[in-house]
Order: C-alpha cells, then sequence, then structure tokens
C-alpha cells in the first residue's frame, strides 16, 4: 500500500519502504506524538525516534528483535514519556542533542551534535542541531542514495510552520534561521518530512511560504 503518514492514537503503523530502509509511523499519547522506528533492510538492527507515550504500543511495534538505540529529538516531556520503559525493555543505547540531554530523565549515552553520524545498521543519518524550539532540538536526515532525502524534524518544522517559541523573537528568529539554512538551503522539494506531530509534508510544499512565516513571527 502506499505511504501516506496519516496515522491516529490507537490506529495502525503507516509504513514507508525504501530500498535500504523501512519507517513506520505511529501516533501515541494524548499529544498525538509521533514515534518512527527505522529498520535497515540489510541487517535488520532498529531505531527507534521518540519513545513519546505508550509504551505497549511501542514495543509491539519494535517487536521481538528489539531496538539498538532510541533518538530523542528533543526534551520536552510528551517526546519522552515511554523512554523509560523502552529502555528497560530493549537495553537500547539512548541518543539526544547535546544540549537537550541534561533536560531529559533518562539517561543519555550518546549527545549528538551537529553534523554527527546516527547509524541504524547499515544506513547512515545525519544529525542537525535546529535552536529556537529547546536549545538541543536535533533534526536526522537520511539521505537516500536510491531517491530523495527524508528528515525526521522532531518539532521544529510541521506543515504550515515551525515549532513553537512562545512568541520569543530571539527564538524565533534562530529557529527558522537554523531551519532555513540547515534544511531549506542543502535539501531538494523533494524531501520528506517527518513531524513530531500530525502529518507529513515536503520541503517543496512549504518553501513557498518561509517569507511568509518569517513576517507573521511564528
Amino acid at each position: 500500500m502506499t505511504y501516506s503518514g496519516v496515522v491516529t492514537v490507537g490506529g495502525p503503523a503507516d509504513v514507508h519502504e525504501l530500498p535500504d530502509l523501512m519507517i513506520s509511523k505511529v501516533a501515541v499519547g494524548p499529544m498525538n506524538n509521533n514515534a518512527y522506528l527505522l529498520r535497515c533492510r540489510a541487517t535488520d538492527e532498529q531505531l527507534l525516534i521518540d519513545a513519546a507515550a505508550d509504551p505497549h504500543t511501542l514495543l509491539s511495534l519494535i517487536g521481538e528483535s528489539g531496538i539498538a538505540s532510541v533518538v530523542t529529538t528533543h526534551r520536552h516531556q510528551d517526546h519522552w514519556n515511554a523512554l523509560r520503559e523502552v529502555v528497560d525493555a530493549t537495553g537500547a543505547r539512548t541518543l539526544a542533542g547535546r544540549y537537550d540531554a541534561e533536560g531529559i530523565p533518562v539517561p543519555t549515552d550518546v549527545a549528538v551534535d551537529d553534523g554527527d553520524t546516527v547509524r541504524v545498521g547499515r544506513v547512515e543519518l545525519t544529525a542537525r542541531h535546529l535552536v529556537g524550539h529547546t536549545p538541543g532540538s536535533i533534526a536526522l536526515v537520511y539521505d537516500d542514495p536510491h531517491g530523495h532525502p527524508h528528515v525526521f524534524t522532531g518539532d521544529c518544522l510541521f506543515p504550515g510552520g515551525v515549532g513553537n517559541t512562545w512568541k520569543d523573537p530571539e527564538a524565533f528568529e534562530s529557529l527558522i534561521n537554523d531551519v532555513e539554512t540547515k534544511l531549506f538551503d542543502r535539501l531538494p522539494d523533494e524531501t520528506w518530512v517527518y513531524p513530531g506531530h500530525g502529518d507529513d509534508t515536503t520541503l517543496g510544499a512549504e518553501r513557498p511560504h518561509l517569507a511568509e512565516w518569517r513576517k507573521r513571527g511564528w
């Protein structure tokens, strides 16, 4: 079936099948958080992005093969509510942005900086540090050698705008600058965007609105 990226809490995962990587998306918790399970097709190693809530749902998605690691995109509690349970059940190592690690109560095994490589099996993703929603938010970019890139943006980029900066002009300026220079300026329109809540989008769908976002200030 064709991947749509539309999921609902309590509903099934939607699976994006790429040549080297399987991406399974589920919605969990009262804030409709997205969690993404990545599986390397060559090795079957798995990585989870944001153990947000509903550990039973996440562990069922992970299955008996377990996961090697969990990446937390940022320090906000709705993105790590199930992290302790998932780590205890799987023994997975934890990764988070260096400047958000202190705000996550489960210890971070690997502090991630801008440009660092995050691996799942033979698949490599590049971390991008995006400042503004939190001090240490990270996005993960998978540059698919067989097609267009894919980027997991946490709460830094959604359909219709960047993440919440709570009417702080400096935080907004920082976030939109980082999103523009590290994502829009480096990646093509076809880049698929997997946000921390809600439906997916592409950079091409959002690019025409960058000036509008800057003008409105959120």
